[in-house]
């Protein structure tokens, strides 16, 4: 309930009492459908209090007119009913601020802008000392030696070196490759995603070496921070198209 009111000269001022005719002189520039019964109704339902003269007839101040104009605007505009506008202006009269209006003007669906579960650049910034051994992998991940095998031969699954131990990459690729399987994806069917996958991390590593050659101290948490904002960016823009492509 914010911003001047409007009171014309006639008034004398912000102090002054107006009629019902004056007062909707004043409403139906902004509010054409406003009526005499209309603000009696509003009245009625205790939202304005305009003093009463002793033969009976209303006064309204300032202060009634710009209350008048937050619940005629939130009937208007948000579609809000009397008592919970009621709530508003009580929780005004407290002192208290009423409670955040939704923009009236269209705006887009939060879902629409939502990340629906993709990794974060904190997800790529993770790092964990997770060392399986290959039965380990094949029990956890649930595939047989034949698919880890095939994994292994196209690149999509590796061990570390010097350690023969493969870690929480393997095993969520290991994972995956067995849930596409039931889709009747081969290993061989995956190297598309992997040379795809290549290409990205040889894009980013291109963009961020310039980051990496810096001078200063901080050079290097700057590139690798970038990496994993690069990296999640990049996640996020091939599942969307890869989602928008699909019929």
């Amino acid at each position: 309930m914010t911003g001047p009111v409007q009171v014309d000269a006639a008034s004398g001022g912000a102090r002054a009492r107006m009629n019902i005719g004056q007062v909707l002189d004043l409403l139906r520039p902004d509010f054409p459908q406003v009526t005499i019964p209309k603000i009696r109704f509003l009245e009625d339902k205790g939202l304005i209090k305009p003093e009463r003269t002793p033969a009976g007839y209303r006064k309204f101040s300032a202060d009634d007119v710009q209350r008048l104009r937050y619940v005629l605007r939130m009937q208007r505009d948000h579609y809000l009913p009397l008592k919970v506008i009621g709530e508003h202006l009580d929780a005004i009269d407290r002192g208290m601020e009423p409670p955040p209006i939704e923009p009236v003007v269209p705006t887009v669906p939060q879902v629409a802008l939502a990340a629906d579960g993709l990794p974060s650049a904190a997800s790529f910034a993770r790092r964990d000392d997770l060392r399986l051994s290959r039965r380990e992998l094949l029990k956890v991940a649930e595939i047989s030696e034949e698919l880890l095998g095939e994994l292994e031969q196209f690149g999509l699954v590796t061990a570390k070196p010097g350690t023969g131990h493969y870690d929480t990459d393997a095993l969520v690729i290991a994972r995956t490759a067995r849930e596409l399987a039931d889709f009747g994806f081969e290993p061989r069917h995956l190297r598309a995603f992997k040379t795809a996958a290549d290409r990205e991390v040889g894009l980013v590593a291109q963009v961020v070496a310039p980051l990496a050659r810096g001078r200063d101290a901080s050079a290097k948490a700057r590139a690798a921070e970038a990496v994993t904002e690069i990296a999640a960016l990049s996640v996020r823009l091939h599942a969307t198209l890869v989602k928008a492509g699909l019929p």
